[in-house]
């Protein structure tokens, strides 16, 4: 696999005619200095009178799923508190000095997050377009050297880098063979390293799955585990151990409509009592997990 001319190809996505606009406006937005924050809200203030372009663009740039941000006195109020997760996860993490990828890594606000930690190189994978122009959005005025590619999971084990941590977060359930895309990740760590895993379980002691045709409206979900079954899918890709961080129901205070996104969140994927997915089916439990090779 030809990492180099898959990237070629997909620069061509910033061609589709609802992102080409939104690229044009950002290429030639240009922020002189900025000051930021780390926190939960990233928080940055900016001295250039850019407060409309600054809404224009964000505006442009909905949905924004992670975050949130706020840029002088806009508030991006993004579906998911994603300090949630981060704040469960950041007491199991060091990442002093390590290369570190981020697969799934959306607009960027984890790896964001994790320049506080003093990483020696952050890159991120993902797909979408869009989430790369909210990434670059934001960089604009962070200035990171964190090194965003419209890539996948798949695609690691033919990157030309190797990596000590690998974040895995969200994307486990959505794919069609769950043991192959935990050797992917293997692939890609160097010996030592580790994967941060995060993915739907469901509960129960029987190593089994759950297959659904839709899961809280998705329909690309093909396999929610017990813990039990996540753990032979472990073993089976050959991780030398398993460190079990800690597990937790997702709730409308971590992921809920707001008005920086378009259509539907968790309240809406839910039963009136949200105790079941509208299917009927347990709701969202997530399993957070360190792997080591």
């Amino acid at each position: 696999m030809n990492i180099a001319e898959i990237l070629k190809e997909r620069q061509k996505w910033f061609e589709w005619k609802n992102i080409k606009p939104i690229k044009e406006k950002l290429d030639n937005f240009q922020v002189n200095s900025a000051d930021y924050k780390l926190n939960d809200t990233i928080e940055i203030t900016t001295n250039d009178n850019l407060t409309p372009q600054i809404k224009e663009l964000a505006l442009m740039l909905k949905p924004w799923r992670k975050g949130p941000f706020k840029i002088n006195d806009l508030f991006i109020d993004s579906e998911w508190r994603s300090y949630i997760k981060w704040n469960s996860l950041k007491p199991h993490l060091n990442l002093e000095n390590k290369d570190v990828l981020d697969v799934g890594c959306n607009n960027g606000y984890y790896m964001f997050r994790m320049l506080e930690m003093n990483p020696k190189s952050i890159t991120g994978f993902d797909p979408s377009a869009l989430f790369n122009l909210q990434f670059d959005f934001i960089n604009k005025f962070i200035k990171s050297d964190i090194d965003y590619k419209l890539l996948g999971v798949e695609h690691i084990p033919y990157y030309e880098k190797k990596f000590d941590v690998i974040f895995c977060m969200g994307v486990l359930y959505h794919r069609r063979d769950p043991i192959d895309m935990l050797k992917e990740l293997k692939a890609g760590l160097n010996k030592g390293g580790e994967v941060i895993l995060d993915t739907l379980i469901i509960e129960g002691n029987d190593d089994v799955a759950l297959c659904p045709v839709r899961y809280a409206k998705m329909k690309n979900v093909y396999f929610i585990p017990t813990v039990k079954a996540l753990y032979n899918w472990i073993e089976k890709a050959k991780f030398s151990d398993i460190q079990f961080i800690g597990k937790r129901y997702t709730t409308t205070n971590e992921q809920r409509k707001t008005d920086w996104i378009d259509g539907e969140s968790l309240e809406s994927f839910l039963n009136k009592d949200q105790t079941k997915t509208i299917e009927g089916y347990e709701p969202p439990l997530r399993c957070y997990l360190k792997l080591k090779y």
